[in-house]
């Protein structure tokens, strides 16, 4: 695999026969669906046979509602298909989500399904008096590991996902308790443990999403811990990378000092934001497809630049009203820049949040790099 940067003048076909490849394949890996249109500074994945001689794993977050054609072709790149999500409730019940669906094609693409559940409370958010009550009252501790062994067996899940979030400061010895206890509670019965948690660059870390993440305990009692080294651009926030790579490497430098990197999925975003300029605080960006992002610089003739620090791709517009616009998003080059990480730092692969945006592209220059380990 090779990636080439559009110059002025080029065209599609230009580029398929500089490199001797098709023009219908160079569309399809590239998701362009108007061919004859390509920006200044867009990244192409240009094939060129090459096998990959190495192998990681790869964990995928997916909504029960994902489209068959985007599961089906993602499944055969995944180690572990996380159906998100299983929502834990205060008293230990949990509510559960329509996930057949997913757990049976996982299953029939070698991919291990694993029950994910998280502390989203009835409002739709993260709820720290939810993972409260689970983390300190031991009756209802011991009722939610009930139940999530519960699902397990009646599903036949692999093992469990466990992704709290927002969590008090002061759960965090309650919360590695608690991963101790699930881990020798699953571990005997043959089940996988993983979980998720916040980038953190610092054991002393600040703030109600990073404090009761205790890295080394995660990394002692799980067999997986799922970073999530994404979101620093994200919906609220000025106009940024989602996925900055000099962010990233910050986080890994401190997580392989308290974690196996063996047991590291590095949090793999795969898409963009769009925001109104000039930006204030408090309004919404919107979400996009890095494929959509790509074909929106196309269609409004932007040229799009790349950040070499965070190693992301961004271009401005001004949409049909009038209003100026900026898009940050991750082409072929930030994508490969984020991959190389994972062998850079020795980590056990990465973690998809979420399938459901997953392009053709993003699963080509994976499949380019690495082979995907199975374990069914």
């Amino acid at each position: 695999m090779r990636i080439f940067i559009v110059r002025r003048g080029d065209s599609l076909y230009s580029v398929a026969r500089r490199f001797g490849v098709s023009v219908t394949e160079l569309a399809r890996i590239n998701e362009l669906s108007a061919p004859d249109r390509l920006s200044v500074g867009q990244a192409l994945v240009i094939p060129d046979g090459a096998t990959p001689d190495s192998e990681i794993e790869v964990n995928g977050y997916a909504y029960p509602g994902i489209g068959g054609e985007v599961l089906r072709r993602s499944l055969p790149s995944l180690t572990f298909l996380c159906p998100f999500s299983w929502q834990a409730n205060a008293d230990g019940s949990l509510n559960p989500i329509d996930d057949q669906r997913l757990i049976d094609a996982a299953k029939d693409s070698a991919t291990a399904p694993l029950l994910t559940v998280t502390n989203i409370g009835s409002a739709g958010g993260f709820s720290s008096d939810i993972a409260h009550s689970l983390l300190t009252n031991p009756d209802v501790t011991q009722r939610f590991i009930e139940n999530i062994l519960t699902v397990l067996r009646q599903k036949k899940y692999y093992g469990l996902n466990l992704n709290f979030e927002y969590l008090y400061p002061f759960d965090r010895e309650a919360y590695n308790d608690f991963l101790r206890r699930i881990s020798e509670t699953l571990h005997p019965l043959g089940y996988y443990l993983s979980t998720a948690i916040a980038p953190k660059t610092s054991d002393t870390q600040q703030g109600v999403l990073y404090s009761a993440h205790d890295y080394a305990a995660h990394g002692k009692y799980c067999d997986r811990v799922v970073i999530m080294t994404y979101e620093w651009g994200y919906t609220y926030s000025s106009p940024r990378a989602v996925s900055p790579v000099d962010r990233i490497r910050e986080v890994l430098d401190y997580a392989v000092t308290r974690i196996d990197p063996g047991k590291i999925l590095m949090g793999f975003s795969n898409y963009g934001y769009n925001w109104r300029l000039p930006w204030k605080q408090g309004e919404a960006a919107q979400v996009i497809s890095n494929a959509a992002a790509a074909r929106l610089a196309a269609s409004v003739f932007a040229e799009i630049h790349f950040d070499p620090n965070a190693e992301a791709s961004y271009f401005n517009y001004t949409d049909p009203t009038g209003i100026r616009r900026e898009v940050w998003f991750e082409d072929a080059r930030s994508i490969a820049a984020r991959l190389k990480l994972v062998s850079e730092y020795g980590l056990a692969g990465i973690s998809y949040w979420t399938l459901d945006q997953l392009g053709v592209t993003g699963l080509y220059i994976l499949n380019s790099m690495y082979n995907t380990e199975k374990i069914l």
